[in-house]
């Protein structure tokens, strides 16, 4: 087969979530498929993070907007290319499309209630985009891929798809997320203290920043250790205008907030935490989930959406929307070493249900099917 993965953003230097996905996926198919030949088409970016080999090649598409990358220039270079399917790797896809086209819908939140506000003009325009290229494809769609049985369920009954148009294929994390010995090196760049809170923060509201932040104000009120928080991924601005929203300000010099972090130094930061906080409101997977407990860092994570299939039954599960549970668990953590230790074996255990191997292996068989 000729098979075109759409893999837009995979060259960017801040990649996020949908980014490593498409690129740990590719990756994977170019160890395990010798048989098939590969066209990923991205946009020009300063991190070659994806060499070519003999049956995967690299096309470089630029365009001024995402819409006319997508709409415009991606079918036609499909149309020159001509592959047997093209597979599109972020929510949306050409409305025309000249060959089959497989879709991963990683969550459908933008067709949901919106929750908070402030979001920048970026997301917006992303939200209304999504809403009106969505419905638009799905007919055209030869099959769905979602990220969890929970947002496969979600997105089948929201949007009335037939049961076999529509299918789960887990994530994975990647190897260099695993235990290890010396951390400090790399955390002190972004935390002056070497027994920390982590917290992957940004500006979306379902990421639950405030309430996260007020439970660690709740925290530090009742801990003898009063362990720092390192917040990754929030600007000053904005985590400001946060504190004094939530009259919390005394908290500040608790903080670390570098902004952005490369996932290479990621795996540091987790195996340096104490315990890494994933208290979203809404999540279709959970990738940082995995990549905390694969480094032996307790997790605590919402009950709501995918995040309980994705933690397991013997996971520290809480709601989000409460402030007082959330800090109610790091202190439990912090008092009961057994069951801390408990929670580094389970997380080790549970995070071997996913590779991004097995989630290749799947894709490629899912590509035979068509």
């Amino acid at each position: 087969m000729r098979i075109a993965i759409e893999a837009q953003r995979i060259f960017r230097p801040n990649k996020h979530g949908m980014d490593f996905v498409a690129l740990e996926s590719i990756r994977e198919l170019q160890k395990i498929d010798r048989e098939n030949e590969y066209f990923i088409i991205v946009s020009p970016g300063e991190d070659h993070c994806l060499e070519e080999t003999d049956n995967v090649h690299i096309i470089e598409v630029k365009c001024p907007t995402y819409p006319l990358w997508e709409q415009v220039a991606l079918p036609r270079v499909v149309s020159k290319i001509r592959p047997d399917l093209l597979h599109c790797t972020s929510n949306t896809a050409p409305i025309h499309c000249p060959v089959p086209l497989v879709l991963t819908l990683h969550d459908i939140i933008f067709l949901e209630p919106r929750q908070g506000g402030n979001r920048s003009w970026y997301q917006n325009m992303g939200w209304y985009y999504r809403r009106m290229v969505v419905p638009r494809i799905l007919s055209q769609c030869e099959k769905i891929i979602t990220v969890s049985h929970f947002e496969c369920n979600r997105i089948r009954e929201a949007l009335q798809l037939p049961k076999d148009k529509i299918t789960a294929i887990y994530n994975g994390y990647s190897e260099h997320f695993r235990p290890l010995s010396e951390t400090l090196s790399i955390t002190r760049k972004y935390i002056d203290d070497d027994d920390y809170i982590f917290f992957l923060g940004n500006t979306d509201p379902k990421k639950n920043v405030a309430r996260t932040l007020k439970a660690y104000s709740l925290y530090l009120k009742q801990s003898d250790k009063k362990r720092p928080l390192l917040i990754a991924d929030l600007s000053k601005d904005k985590l400001d205008a946060i504190l004094r929203e939530q009259q919390i300000e005394e908290i500040k010099p608790y903080l670390s907030y570098p902004g952005y972090i490369p996932n290479k130094d990621l795996a540091y930061l987790y195996n340096g935490a104490f315990v890494f906080l994933y208290t979203s409101l809404r999540e279709s997977f959970g990738i940082p989930m995995l990549e905390a407990m694969a480094c032996g860092t307790p997790v605590i994570t919402g009950n709501t959406s995918a995040m309980p299939e994705i933690a397991g039954e013997g996971g520290i599960l809480v709601n989000s929307l409460n402030a007082k549970e959330i800090a109610e668990k790091i202190l439990y953590l912090e008092q009961d070493q057994i069951f801390y230790q408990n929670q580094i074996k389970y997380g080790l255990n549970i995070v071997q249900k996913f590779s991004w191997a097995q989630t290749a292996e799947n894709l490629l068989s899912l590509y035979k099917t068509i």
